[in-house]
C-alpha cells in the first residue's frame, strides 16, 4: 500500500523570480490561463469566480489514505521564441492556514519531442530543466489546510530564460534499470495523484516523486516492470510509497532529495536496510519495508507477484538513444501493443491514452481497420517490447517517414 502525503509550498503569494542579472531580452514572460484546467487534464479542480481551486475537498490522495483535500491539473503548453531551461513561477492565491499550492514545470523540443521530467519552481528558486526547450508546460497541485479549505489560485505567471552555464543532464543510451522492492497498492475506489479513480485489476504504478508523474490516461512517463512470471509496461499514475520527493532513478547529483544515496537506491530501502535518516522517511515515519515502487493490482499479479517482493524496473523516459529511434505522437485509448504485428498476438502492453512513443523500426503485418482507417503497417516500440498498428500514430503518413524496416 502506498504511503505518504503530498508536500507543497505555501500558496499565498508564492513566487519564484528570475535572478538579478538576467538579460531582459533573453527572458520570456507570460500569464497562464487557469480557466483551461479542470477538464480531462484536471484532477479534482474547478475554475470559478476568477480563481482555480479544489472541486471537492473531501477527495484526498490514495497514497495519503484519502486524508485532506487534493487537486492537480496540467496547464496549457506555451511556445517560446528562444530555447530556455530555467523557469520561474509567480503564484497569487488566497489560502487558509496550511493550504498549499505547488508549481511544477517541464519542457520539450518542438511539438513531438519528448518531455523532460517535471521540476518544481519554489519561492525564490526557479526550476532548472535538464536541457533547453522551446515549449513549456506547468502543473498546479493544490492541497487543503487544517480547516479543510483549499487555496484559491488567482494568477500564475511564468518567466523563462536560459542559463548559459547549465550543462544538459547526461543520459545513457538505454533507459536506467534498477532492482527495487515492490508493494501492492490496492486502494480500489481511491483517487491517485493524477486524478485516476483506482479500479479492480488496474494497471499502473506509483513512484515516490512527482517528477515522473503522467497525466490521467497518459503514458508519458512509464516503467517496464519485470517480476517472477513476466514483464509489463505500465504508466506512472500515483506518488509513493513512503516518500514524495525521492526520484532515485536520477543520478545522485540530480536527485531532488537524498543526494548522498547512490542512483537506484530508494530512500525507503536505505532507511529500512541501513538505518539511513534514522530509519525514517521524509515525513519522519518509521519505514516498515524497503519499497521503491507500488503496483496496482492488475500489474502486481500480472508480473507474477503473490506477495510484496523484488522486481526489475526500467524507467523508460530516462534514456537517450542518440537518434537511433524516432518519436511520434499517438492517439486513441487503451491501444494494444502486441508481441508480433498481428491482433492475434500476445498483448505485451498498452497505451492508456494519447502519448509520445519511440519507434525503432516498422513492418508490414496484419491489415487493420479501425474507425474508417485501414493500414497494414506496424511500428516496433522498444520501450514496450512489441508492435502497435500505425493507425494509432497521429501523423498523416501510413508508413512512418524516416523509420527503417525491421
Amino acid at each position: 500500500m502506498a504511503s505518504g502525503a503530498a508536500s507543497a509550498a505555501p500558496a499565498t503569494g508564492a513566487s519564484a523570480s528570475v535572478p538579478s542579472g538576467t538579460a531582459k531580452q533573453s527572458a520570456a514572460s507570460w500569464r497562464v490561463d487557469l480557466s483551461a484546467t479542470g477538464g480531462e487534464d484536471g484532477a479534482n479542480l474547478r475554475y470559478a469566480d476568477g480563481a482555480l481551486g479544489i472541486r471537492d475537498t473531501g477527495v484526498g490522495l490514495a497514497s495519503a489514505d484519502g486524508a485532506g483535500g487534493y487537486g492537480s491539473g496540467v496547464l496549457p503548453v506555451h511556445t517560446v521564441e528562444r530555447a530556455v531551461n530555467r523557469i520561474a513561477a509567480d503564484v497569487r492565491a488566497d489560502a487558509p492556514a496550511g493550504a498549499r499550492a505547488v508549481v511544477d514545470v517541464r519542457g520539450r523540443d518542438g511539438e513531438h519531442g519528448a518531455w523532460t521530467e517535471w521540476r518544481e519552481a519554489t519561492p525564490g528558486a526557479p526550476a532548472e530543466l535538464p536541457r533547453a526547450v522551446t515549449e513549456v508546460q506547468a502543473r498546479l497541485t493544490l492541497s487543503s489546510g487544517k480547516d479543510g479549505a483549499g487555496p484559491a489560485v488567482r494568477s500564475l505567471r511564468l518567466t523563462a530564460d536560459r542559463v548559459s552555464k547549465a550543462a544538459p543532464l547526461k543520459q545513457t543510451a538505454e533507459p536506467f534499470t534498477a532492482q527495487v522492492y515492490a508493494t501492492r497498492e490496492g486502494l480500489v475506489g481511491y483517487t491517485t495523484a493524477n486524478g485516476h479513480v483506482i479500479q479492480p485489476n488496474d494497471h499502473f504504478v506509483a513512484l515516490p516523486s512527482r517528477r515522473g508523474l503522467s497525466a490521467n490516461g497518459s503514458g508519458e512517463y512509464s516503467v517496464r516492470v519485470c517480476g517472477p512470471a513476466r514483464c509489463e509496461t505500465a504508466p506512472v499514475w500515483d506518488v509513493g510509497p513512503w516518500n514524495t520527493h525521492d526520484d532515485y532513478w536520477n543520478p545522485s547529483a540530480n536527485r531532488e532529495s537524498f543526494k548522498d544515496l547512490p542512483r537506484g537506491k530508494p530512500e525507503a530501502q536505505a532507511a529500512y536496510q541501513d538505518g539511513y535518516n534514522g530509519g525514517r522517511d521524509e515525513f519522519g515515519r518509521a519505514v516498515l519495508n524497503p519499497a521503491g515502487i507500488d503496483l496496482a493490482d492488475g500489474t502486481f499479479y500480472n508480473v507474477g507477484l503473490n506477495d510484496n517482493g523484488w522486481v526489475t524496473v526500467t524507467y523508460l523516459w530516462t534514456g537517450d538513444d542518440g537518434g537511433a529511434t524516432k518519436s511520434f505522437p499517438t492517439w486513441g485509448t487503451d491501444v494494444s501493443v502486441r508481441q508480433a504485428a498481428t491482433t492475434a498476438s500476445t498483448r505485451v502492453g498498452s497505451l492508456a491514452g494519447p502519448t509520445t512513443v519511440r519507434v525503432q523500426c516498422q513492418v508490414h503485418g496484419e491489415l487493420v481497420q479501425y474507425q474508417g482507417y485501414t493500414n497494414d503497417a506496424w511500428s516496433y516500440l522498444p520501450d514496450y517490447g512489441g508492435y502497435v498498428s500505425n493507425i494509432f500514430m497521429a501523423v498523416p503518413d501510413a508508413w512512418l517517414p524516416g523509420v527503417p524496416d525491421c
